[in-house]
């Protein structure tokens, strides 16, 4: 809950806080899925696809967290408690939630008749549009208006197409 402090300056509260983290590790998953589906898709069956995408997130989801209870631990000089832990895991669930749209985009693809490849660039095509959502979203909520939204907004859409321009120049004229 955000307050008003004396001269007008708004502090954030925990529930602010939370809300933020959430978005943060939503855009966070997003652009993990991205660059999963970017570089794996057509390699691997749909099944390996989907299971490598919530695996790795998983695995970067449980890390991070891993890392800020050992940050907590050396700047309280204290191991944080179960309700700690449980806040923060919780708070950036979204990280591999964000996966699920652009999975299930893939999945009905190919179950549609789409080739492994096609299937996977319509999953990445989601992770873009989640990313882009996630951006104007973010950008809804620091209360941005016209070109400071759409700036925001773009930022997190060119995140997703540089992915894109990136494994295109690795892979087709760096191989």
């Amino acid at each position: 809950m955000a307050g008003i402090a004396a001269g007008g300056e708004v502090q954030q509260g925990p529930a602010t806080k939370n809300l933020g983290r959430r978005r943060a590790a939503g855009i966070y998953g997003a652009i993990i899925t991205a660059a999963i589906l970017d570089t794996a898709g057509g390699h691997l069956s749909t099944a390996a696809l989907v299971i490598s995408v919530v695996v790795t997130l998983l695995v970067y989801w449980l890390a991070e967290e891993y890392a800020e209870v050992l940050g907590e631990q050396v700047e309280g000089g204290r191991l944080p408690s179960r309700a700690s832990i449980w806040g923060a895991l919780t708070a950036t669930w979204p990280m591999v939630t964000a996966s699920f749209a652009p999975l299930l985009a893939l999945v009905l693809a190919r179950l549609a008749g789409a080739s492994a490849l096609t299937a996977a660039n319509i999953g990445l095509v989601a992770a873009i549009v989640l990313l882009t959502i996630h951006g104007w979203l973010a950008g809804r909520a620091a209360q941005l208006r016209s070109w400071q939204l759409f700036f925001a907004t773009s930022i997190a859409a060119a995140l997703g197409l540089v992915m894109i321009g990136l494994k295109d120049l690795v892979l087709i004229h760096l191989h």
